[in-house]
């Protein structure tokens, strides 16, 4: 029988890359699929509606399993039907129990947040990891191995205090041949872009006004383009654009690399898609230092999700000898919770990170 490998998706751009690295091992492993998940308390908040703003919310999930029915893909609602062999995530925030003695490999979605006071307390353990977003991905220590974008990201893991003998820099598959956008077919060229953030729907504070006054002076007569981010209010930010900058152009959906090729310039906050403009050698905008971004930008090595499949082919063949057991640390936060909830209720949920 074939070994089993369970590919644990989120977002579309989670779960996209987790299907073109299964396309390079679907003939020799029975690949299985799973939107994002957690158990113990973190399921207890996802199951009150405390998470709807992150990967576990029901419109991702949603918007995750329609992907997986649409391709046709082999689903396995949490990763209860089979025992696996290998387990890949898109993130480490939450590490569900069911996975916690498998062999896991943890993929980079993109960039990451900045390190704020969240992330601090997090280094403490005060905070849980998924208190501090993305800023915090890789600090588990529950994977084998972690599937990285470039050298400067393996720099930036390990100066947080991944150990480097588990980093694989091996690019990602979403950003690994940019390149390929520059033969589209949107409609206008030359033109400023904004690609807008979540950050308000993610409990971030954001001047909205502010940035779509700056883009406007960036313009400077210009044609302006916003691309709204997937997982914001559409109605506020379609509503503040078009009373700061009446002129602009508004895209609630479309692909936003293909508008990236097409642009002159481009403005982000927090957004990975930044690395497609240095790709592309584009005018950039961010709220990190472009000199930091540059280092950090993803291989071009148009082969991210085979290097990948590659170090899941090694993974997977190891004894068990030669993995370190996972030892569960807890956060102070985690440990009051789970003295105050120690009822019934907690019973229910399987005990998590």
């Amino acid at each position: 029988m074939k070994k089993k490998i369970l590919l644990i998706c989120g977002s579309k751009n989670q779960t996209t890359q987790m299907h073109q690295i299964a396309i390079h091992l679907m003939n020799e492993f029975d690949c299985y699929f799973t939107p994002f998940y957690a158990t113990g308390h973190v399921e207890f908040m996802r199951r009150i509606g405390l998470t709807e703003m992150s990967i576990m919310g029901n419109r991702f999930v949603d918007q995750c399993l329609r992907y997986l029915n649409t391709h046709k893909l082999q689903i396995d609602f949490r990763g209860v039907r089979h025992s696996y062999d290998l387990v890949l995530t898109c993130a480490d925030l939450v590490v569900p129990s069911n996975i916690l003695e498998k062999k896991i490999i943890l993929v980079q979605e993109g960039m990451t947040d900045p390190e704020n006071w969240a992330y601090h307390l997090v280094k403490l353990h005060l905070m849980p990891r998924w208190s501090a977003s993305t800023s915090t991905m890789g600090l588990s220590d529950a994977y084998v191995k972690f599937c990285v974008a470039s050298e400067g990201y393996s720099d930036l893991f390990i100066r947080k205090g991944v150990k480097p003998e588990k980093i694989v820099v091996t690019g990602i598959p979403n950003f690994d041949n940019c390149k390929k956008y520059l033969n589209n077919n949107f409609p206008h060229k030359h033109f400023v872009l904004v690609c807008t953030s979540d950050s308000r729907e993610t409990v971030k504070i954001e001047n909205r006004k502010k940035i779509i006054l700056d883009a406007v002076k960036k313009a400077n007569g210009r044609l302006l383009i916003f691309k709204l981010h997937p997982n914001e209010n559409t109605v506020r930010a379609t509503a503040e654009i078009k009373r700061y900058a009446p002129k602009a152009l508004i895209y609630p959906s479309g692909n936003t690399e293909e508008m990236i090729a097409n642009c002159d310039v481009l403005i982000t906050q927090f957004s990975s898609t930044v690395y497609v403009g240095i790709a592309l050698g584009k005018e950039v905008y961010s709220n990190f230092s472009i000199k930091e971004l540059k280092r950090l930008t993803p291989l071009q090595n148009n082969s991210a999700a085979k290097n990948i499949a590659d170090v899941c082919r090694e993974v997977i063949e190891l004894s068990e000898t030669n993995i370190i057991p996972f030892q569960q640390k807890e956060s102070k936060l985690g440990k009051i919770l789970k003295k105050k909830y120690k009822t019934k209720l907690i019973h229910l949920f399987p005990k998590a990170l």
